[in-house]
């Protein structure tokens, strides 16, 4: 997947993740900008772990998890 399409998933990661997390996250434009370093985050965790998910669906997935982790530190933060 090139450059424009990593970042749409990232972006869409970030929507997906603000929905998941009780409050709707940090907003709209920065839950897509957490869901860019989610996409990250998620790859370098599951690489870590020795997991691996294929296609689109899976690197969704794995963006969505990094999101989901990312926002959940922020919020810690936050209060």
């Amino acid at each position: 997947m090139g450059l424009i399409g990593s970042i749409i998933l990232g972006c869409l990661a970030g929507f997906v993740a603000g929905k998941l997390m009780k409050g709707g996250g940090m907003g709209f434009i920065m839950n897509l900008v957490l869901g860019l370093f989610g996409g990250l985050l998620g790859g370098w965790l599951f690489d870590q772990l020795g997991i691996e998910w294929g296609g689109v669906l899976g690197q969704l997935g794995t963006a969505i998890v990094g999101a989901v982790a990312i926002l959940w530190v922020a919020s810690l933060i936050k209060k």
